[in-house]
């Protein structure tokens, strides 16, 4: 029995096709690694992204049993006895209370958000710096 011609692969008839057509030859390895190396980024990236999502998410999960621990004090000297004064300067105590440990969450909220943000741009930023250094090498070298 006659044995059959192995079919080529895919790559060998894209080579060929090339060569046919005088195409400059392409280092597939080199464009592969290019991607692998975005991809790595965009994961690293993402990840970063995701870090700073948890840490929001725990920063929002404490402020939120903090205020529910200051709401519960509060109840419970709104009970004790005491005269009008007594309720109005517990209440201002509180509003006052209040407000600060919401600027201080704020804040804190922000720099969470603003610490996940550059940290993932960063990432990225230092890809298409390292994009542009092997584009401008590989124009170099065709020279």
């Amino acid at each position: 029995m006659a044995k059959k011609p192995e079919s080529e692969s895919f790559m060998d008839v894209f080579t060929r096709f090339g060569q046919d057509l005088k195409m400059p030859n392409v280092d597939i390895e080199k464009i592969m690694a290019h991607h692998r190396k975005n991809l790595e980024a965009l994961e690293k990236s993402a990840r970063a992204s995701a870090a700073g999502a948890t840490s929001l998410m725990a920063k929002q999960r404490e402020i939120l049993q903090d205020t529910l621990h200051e709401i519960t004090e509060m109840a419970q000297n709104f009970r004790t006895p005491g005269g009008p004064q007594d309720m109005v300067a517990k209440q201002a105590d509180f509003a006052r209370k209040s407000f600060e440990a919401a600027v201080k969450n704020a804040g804190e909220v922000a720099e969470i958000v603003k610490k996940s943000g550059t940290e993932s741009i960063d990432i990225l930023r230092e890809r298409i710096r390292e994009t542009m250094d092997e584009i401008r090498e590989g124009y170099e070298n065709r020279k």
